[in-house]
């Protein structure tokens, strides 16, 4: 999606503490950007959670302001329930936020409560139950879910009221390694549409490969903010942090201070990696590139794609987002990417191997622009065949 440099969210010398504690935010100044995906990162009790529930009012700063979309917030009723229409609120436990006895009811609280009419609140649970992948949920118990599904009621009931900033504390805590990679799928698939994401983590490895810009928090100071490589190509921060360096940095610091690569190599990802590290091989001679097969998945091409794999013996299939997955598992697809589908693929086509990736909407435009990026930077000639109805096809 576009970006900006528009803020969504500014704290401005935003100081909070709760009663009979010390200071959990001082004088905090920062701004989130509309359109990126940010991560407040750092150790437990740097503040992150206290500082995620300043973006909507749900805490009032001690002393300085909080400013959404250029206004600063007040604490009245009225301004509060405007102020929540634009900024979502994802609490790390599910349960604190499901208080209905139907997910349709939960996931209808909010439109009710805008004193909407009955069918257009019907409307709204279905298309949101729909985009985070629980259509036919509706008479479920919200309570009898598992913890990714409950996870998804609350975005959901989030994500109903509309709201162009979605904040999420901790949002894979307590979620298996599938769920997490599910969740944060979710997420890509939310930014494409255009919201811009928020979330509180001190998991220095999904930080790194997922945000665009990461706030660096300590006892209730930002003490960096920038994008991944300003954060953690800098041990003196991740002492000062009590964080540890993925080791894939490590690796990519010591090749640069080798020569062997340039230093921000690793930011661009793994593909771009390998590609860099091949390159230095003395008498490496590449074979034919793979082809990248995208399938979107609302034109209805589903029910053809088992055909086609077989027909055009694609070894590897990706599923991006919750309702391709989902499309997948009913016409009995073989998935062996679900997280990080784009880079895999990639690194499938340089070894001469043929993908599918199976998405939605706007996330097929950034899957064409990644490859035909990643191919232009090094005269690789990956074909991209964009799948419409049998007889269909669209080759770049």
């Amino acid at each position: 999606m576009r970006e900006s440099d528009e803020p969504a969210i500014e704290f401005r010398e935003v100081s909070f503490s709760y009663p009979f504690r010390p200071p959990s935010l001082r004088r905090l100044s920062l701004r989130i950007i509309k359109g990126r995906k940010t991560a407040i990162l750092g150790p437990n009790g740097a503040g992150k959670t206290t500082l995620l529930l300043h973006c909507n009012g749900s805490l009032r700063p001690d002393d300085g302001a909080v400013i959404v979309k250029g206004e600063q917030i007040r604490y009245d009723r009225s301004s509060l329930r405007r102020i929540r229409r634009t900024v979502g609120l994802v609490f790390q436990r599910s349960d604190s936020q499901l208080i209905a006895p139907t997910v349709y009811q939960d996931v209808a609280f909010g439109p009710v409560n805008l004193g909407m009419e009955s069918e257009q609140v019907r409307e709204i649970v279905e298309e949101t139950l729909h985009a985070v992948g629980l259509s036919g949920y509706d008479r479920r118990v919200p309570h009898q879910l598992s913890e990714g599904e409950k996870k998804r009621v609350a975005i959901a009931g989030v994500l109903a009221m509309g709201p162009e900033v979605l904040v999420l504390d901790e949002p894979t805590a307590s979620l298996d390694p599938a769920g997490a990679e599910e969740m944060m799928d979710l997420l890509d698939e939310l930014h494409e549409r255009g919201v811009t994401l928020v979330i509180s983590t001190h998991d220095v490895h999904l930080a790194l490969g997922w945000a665009d810009d990461v706030i660096l928090l300590v006892d209730g100071e930002k003490i960096h903010q920038g994008p991944p490589g300003s954060v953690f190509d800098r041990p003196e921060l991740m002492r000062q942090a009590h964080l540890s360096t993925p080791p894939l940095v490590e690796l990519v610091r010591g090749l640069a201070a080798r020569g062997v690569l340039p230093r921000d190599t690793l930011w661009k990802g793994v593909p771009v990696l390998i590609e860099a590290i091949t390159e230095k091989i003395p008498g490496y001679k590449r074979g034919s590139c793979g082809t990248i097969y995208i399938a979107d998945l609302s034109n209805g091409v589903s029910a053809h794609l088992p055909q086609l794999i077989e027909e055009k013996r694609i070894r590897h299939t990706g599923a991006m987002g919750t309702i391709a997955k989902r499309e997948a598992a009913r016409h009995g697809i073989q998935l062996h990417f679900t997280h990080g589908v784009i880079d895999k693929c990639l690194l499938r086509a340089t070894m001469g191997e043929d993908s599918l990736i199976m998405t939605t909407g706007g996330m097929v435009a950034r899957v064409r622009e990644r490859v035909s990026e990643f191919s232009l930077s090094y005269k690789l000639d990956i074909s991209i065949v964009e799948i419409g109805m049998p007889g269909e096809e669209h080759i770049d």
